[in-house]
């Protein structure tokens, strides 16, 4: 299906389920759980942690749209020109399968998609599990948020001219683990499996972002997972994180790279789970 071009008004969009690709599944009694992907990937990247959690949650997995099974008729660049518009979907679709007391674990620029959508209704919410999340990408005077001002306007260049060249070269340098290159290659894959025109909107609203405000309004129960060596958030980042949320909780994992989902699912889990236990 071919996306709507920046500018165009998007086509109508069908029911929140449809037009996020909602999976549902585990147990239908159990404390439900919804996990929320990066930028550049879908809800691929938890099928090696999920089954930790499917003989006693009710597991929903969802796409941003634009993003893996979406509609991407339904991308509509003023919605989503921000990352309330994500949050926004977010919380549609709690509302659309009644959720309460949701565990929610956003990857990456995830993590602040479920700051804001707690934000905007903490009724929903019981727990967040931030993953190597990062309100502002850019360094800011003591904010340490690891990249010049320069170095993101270059990424988004060469993301603009070569997009698929471009996911070839960063994914691996954000998964790390260089010995083990089947990890960047799944995250590549998940990169250039994206419309490269929604993605490249996404790029900028995702690293332009910046929503240091908006943690010191969470009232919900958090817990922050770091890697080591992330290039993309380091180390300084989740615990400006930790500090700027009340009552947060800041989890070193003993993995390394930005995407813990792909190079530890098994550690990822356990740490979630020991901080719901």
């Amino acid at each position: 299906m071919t996306s709507p071009a920046l500018g165009q008004t998007a086509a109508p969009a069908r029911s929140v389920i449809q037009r996020n690709n909602v999976a549902v599944s585990g147990d239908p009694a159990g404390r439900p759980i919804v996990f929320a992907h990066g930028f550049g990937c879908s809800q691929e990247v938890w099928r090696n942690v999920v089954p930790a959690f499917a003989e006693d949650h009710l597991i929903v997995l969802f796409d941003h749209v634009g993003a893996g099974g979406s509609d991407l008729s339904a991308y509509d660049p003023g919605k989503y020109d921000s990352l309330h518009g994500y949050a926004d979907d977010l919380n549609e679709i709690l509302d659309e399968l009644n959720l309460h007391d949701v565990v929610y674990v956003g990857h990456s620029v995830s993590s602040m998609v479920g700051v804001l959508a707690a934000n905007r209704d903490p009724s929903r919410f019981g727990a967040l599990v931030l993953v190597a999340p990062s309100p502002r990408y850019v360094n800011d005077g003591d904010y340490v948020g690891g990249f010049e001002q320069e170095d993101i306007d270059s990424l988004l260049d060469t993301l603009d001219s070569n997009y698929l060249g471009w996911s070839s070269a960063v994914a691996p340098m954000m998964t790390g683990n260089h010995d083990r290159p089947e990890i960047g290659q799944q995250l590549t894959d998940n990169f250039c499996s994206t419309d490269p025109t929604i993605a490249r909107h996404f790029a900028r609203v995702t690293f332009l972002s910046d929503n240091r405000r908006d943690l010191a309004s969470v009232t919900v129960p958090t817990l922050v997972l770091q890697s080591t060596d992330d290039v993309i958030a380091p180390l300084e980042v989740g615990s400006y994180v930790a500090d700027a949320i009340p009552g947060s909780r800041l989890v070193v994992m003993a993995t390394t790279g930005h995407c813990p989902n792909l190079s530890d699912p098994v550690g990822l889990a356990a740490e979630i789970r020991a901080y719901l236990g």
